[in-house]
C-alpha cells in the first residue's frame, strides 16, 4: 500500500509518498512505514501555488505516478481555513481523477504523532489567533494490547490561558508543538507549569506524519470517497462569528 499524504493546515505546505510494508505495527518501534519521500516548505500561505508542483516534483523525485498509489490522506483540520480547502480540493481532485479514496487524519493527531514514545502529555497547539489555539492533549500507552498514541481530550478551540489551566491537573511533563508555541511561548513558560518544547525539527505539521497516521487510519479501513471529504474546522469562520455577534 501506498499513500500520497497532504499538508497544508497552516504555514507548513508538504507532501509526502510512504509505503505500508506490511510488517505489523510493534513495540517500543513503530514499524511497517517507510517514507519514500517528502518535500515541505513553510511558505506565508501561498499553498495554491506550492502545493502541485510539489506533488508533482515529489512524483518526479521518487519514480511513482499516481497509478501506483493507493490512497490519498489529507490533513483535514483544524488549522488556517485558507490553507485546509487548499488541501481538501487538491486531495479531492487528485483521488477522484485516480479512482482513489480519501483517509482523513486530524491535524492535531498527525502533529501529536511527531512526538514518539514519550512519557510526557503532548500538547500541540495551533494559533487560531487573538488569544485561542486549536489543540487535543495526548499520550503513549498500551490500550487492549496495543501500544499507540492515544487522544486525552476532545478536540478544543479556546483561550491559551483556558489550556494552561486544563492541562495543571497533569503530574507529568508536557511537551508542547505546532506553530502556537512561537506565539504563546512565553505565556507557557510564565504560567510555571512544567512544560517544554519539541525541537525545531519536530515542530510544525509534517507530511511524513500524516501519511504515517493515514496508513494506520487506511488499516482500519478509516477511507472515504472523494466525495465525502470535507475539512473540519472545528469553529466557524470569524467572518461568520462575527455575523452573529
Amino acid at each position: 500500500m501506498i499513500v500520497l499524504s497532504i499538508e497544508t493546515a497552516g504555514h507548513i505546505a508538504g507532501a509526502s509518498l510512504a509505503e505500508d510494508t506490511g510488517i505489523p505495527v510493534g513495540t517500543p518501534i513503530e514499524r511497517g512505514i517507510r517514507i519514500i519521500g517528502e518535500f515541505c516548505v513553510q511558505t506565508r500561505m501561498n499553498h495554491s501555488v506550492k502545493l502541485m508542483p510539489m506533488v508533482e516534483a515529489l512524483f518526479n523525485s521518487t519514480g511513482k505516478t499516481m497509478e501506483d498509489v493507493d490512497f490519498v490522506a489529507c490533513s483535514e483540520g483544524p488549522g488556517s481555513f485558507t490553507g485546509l480547502r487548499i488541501g481538501a480540493a487538491t486531495a479531492k481532485s487528485l483521488a477522484f481523477a485516480a479512482d482513489l479514496k480519501i483517509v482523513p487524519v486530524s491535524t492535531l493527531d498527525a502533529l501529536a504523532y511527531n512526538i514518539f514514545d514519550n512519557h510526557a502529555i503532548i500538547a500541540p497547539i495551533l494559533d487560531a489567533r487573538r488569544s485561542q489555539v486549536y489543540t487535543a492533549f495526548y499520550e503513549w500507552r498500551t490500550v487492549n494490547k496495543a501500544y499507540g498514541l492515544v487522544r486525552l481530550s476532545d478536540y478544543r478551540a479556546e483561550d491559551i490561558h483556558e489550556t494552561i489551566n486544563a492541562l495543571v491537573k497533569y503530574t507529568r511533563p508536557i511537551i508542547f508543538l505546532g506553530d502556537g508555541v512561537a506565539e504563546y511561548q512565553r505565556v507557557i513558560i510564565e504560567s510555571g507549569i512544567n512544560a517544554s518544547f519539541a525541537p525545531g525539527h519536530l515542530l510544525l505539521q509534517k507530511s511524513s506524519s500524516v501519511a504515517a497516521m493515514g496508513i494506520k487510519l487506511a488499516r482500519q479501513g478509516k477511507t472515504v470517497h472523494s466525495h465525502e471529504f470535507s475539512p473540519f474546522y472545528l469553529r466557524k469562520p470569524q467572518a461568520e462569528r462575527e455575523r452573529e455577534l
